[in-house]
């Protein structure tokens, strides 16, 4: 099996991934992938592909890593709560877990929702509260 096709399939793992999980993180990592598969298919050195994808997979990934921290807290005022009445809004939730990119899924009212960390750090698990409601997101604030 040549480099680049092993390269190839890399890409592909974490594009199948990114599918699952929803994280554009791993999509920055197989744009690495890709960039060390077309170099070694112009014949380019084994070091030189790896450097290149950890260059470009790893740098995109710090970019959108600092871009998601410098967007600070998302404006509540232009939400609207469709979908539930107003009285959820200041509800509490338990957020178990958190993805790479800002969001998780909670059971609320016996439903799944996928949910939006509202503020400028990475989010935590526990108890947050619901500061707005999108009609398929809820937006919460750690309490």
């Amino acid at each position: 099996m040549s480099e680049s096709t092993i390269w190839w399939l890399i890409a592909g793992f974490f594009i199948s991934l990114e599918l699952v999980s929803r994280s554009y993180y791993l999509l920055t990592l197989a744009g690495g992938a890709v960039v060390a598969a077309v170099l070694a298919s112009i014949g380019a050195s084994q070091p030189t592909q790896l450097l290149a994808a950890a260059l470009v997979g790893g740098g995109t990934l710090m970019l959108w890593h600092r871009k998601m921290l410098r967007r600070g807290a998302i404006d509540t005022l232009g939400y609207s709560t469709t979908g539930l009445d107003h009285q959820d809004v200041g509800e509490e939730v338990r957020v178990s877990g958190w993805n790479p990119d800002g969001t998780a899924h909670v059971l609320y009212r016996g439903a799944e929702w996928l949910a939006r960390h509202h503020g400028p750090h990475v989010p935590r698990s526990g108890l947050h509260r619901i500061l707005a409601i999108e009609p398929t997101c809820l937006v919460l604030e750690p309490l």
